[in-house]
């Protein structure tokens, strides 16, 4: 695994945007889960081929599959004007923040309300991920306590429970919760890197178990998320490292470079947060989505590209009244108890 060059032009220490041991970590067992993920399902897909190349050729009729004598002559395809993305370039790659990128909200937060609805939790739990979700849709950025609060509710969550067993309510929660929440202009962008025949990424803080399957759902190439321990297939309550979040993106998605043969100087990233500039400046083509006030400073200050899928976002991106806020807690905690009462 590569590990980033600590004098990358994103190093910052005043602004904390340094590769630490533990993020280190993060970003490289992320980074091994997807390659690994990668492999078997390249293993799945050879097996398939092949079974049907054997089936083809079994029912084809005498001299099927044989080249003809002569054949149509290749003509040179036109010239055309340089595109991004480049339609062929398979050293380059997208890669996608989840969390306000791709969807609106937090994927923790809905998740955590199909655990709760599946009595894995108290309301009082779902009541502080409804504050959380409050503040980050208002604030329209993350706030790293409590990020670190989601990170340590869920892994006692999770504690002594199976991986299948996440997975599968994580699928159930897709349908439920998450899929009316994707972004269609991100969405979009995401797909025109696939109509390329380029790889695509979703890079996220989110348990890289359910960062996988969003990606599969949104036909993405994989996923790097935070990777929990587990032993005989059953969660210990441990991370490996830290949450994948600021430079553990960027050594993650360095990694994951590194072991597909990618070009970063080729490759796109997209996100809305400050947090990830680390991640935006590790490639050619950062794209500032949806962002939040440093990172549009930050994105005008170089020339990223910006682009905005938000409607009447104004108020909130400039500060929002005190009432607005004390409203969209009071619409968390209601949605809190009326989901305790449909339960009973």
């Amino acid at each position: 695994m590569a590990i980033l060059d600590p004098m990358r032009p994103w190093f910052s220490p005043r602004t904390r945007l340094v590769p630490t041991r533990r993020s280190v970590t993060a970003g490289e067992a992320s980074a091994a889960a997807a390659l690994e993920s990668v492999e078997a399902l390249e293993s799945v897909e050879a097996h398939e081929a092949a079974e049907a190349r054997q089936q083809d050729l079994a029912g084809a009729p005498p001299g099927a599959g044989s080249t003809p004598d002569t054949a149509p002559p290749v003509l040179p395809a036109p010239a055309a004007e340089p595109a991004f993305p480049v339609v062929g370039d398979t050293r380059a790659a997208a890669f996608f923040d989840l969390d306000n990128t791709i969807m609106r909200g937090a994927a923790l937060f809905h998740f955590g309300r199909g655990l709760y609805k599946r009595d894995f939790f108290s309301s009082r739990d779902l009541a502080r991920f409804a504050w959380q979700q409050a503040y980050f849709r208002l604030a329209g950025t993350e706030n790293s306590g409590h990020m670190a609060e989601a990170r340590d509710s869920a892994l006692s969550i999770v504690r002594g429970h199976r991986v299948s067993e996440l997975m599968s309510i994580g699928e159930e929660i897709y349908d439920e919760y998450l899929a009316a929440r994707m972004w269609p202009g991100t969405r979009a962008l995401a797909q025109a890197h696939l109509d390329a025949g380029q790889q695509v990424w979703l890079v996220t803080a989110a348990p890289v178990e359910t960062a996988t399957i969003i990606a599969r759902r949104l036909g993405f190439t994989g996923a790097l998320g935070t990777v929990a321990e587990s032993v005989a297939g059953v969660y210990t309550g441990r991370l490996a490292g830290e949450p994948l979040h600021g430079p553990a993106k960027a050594v993650a998605i360095d990694a994951l470079a590194a072991g597909e043969g990618l070009d970063l100087d080729r490759c796109a990233a997209y996100s809305d947060s400050a947090n990830d500039i680390p991640m935006l400046s590790l490639v050619g083509h950062p794209y500032a989505i949806n962002p939040d006030r440093t990172l549009r400073a930050h994105a005008r200050e170089r020339g990223w590209r910006l682009r905005d899928y938000r409607t009447g976002r104004k108020a909130v991106r400039f500060g929002v009244p005190a009432a607005a806020a004390a409203g969209a807690l009071a619409g968390g905690t209601a949605a809190a108890l009326a989901l305790r009462r449909k339960r009973r």
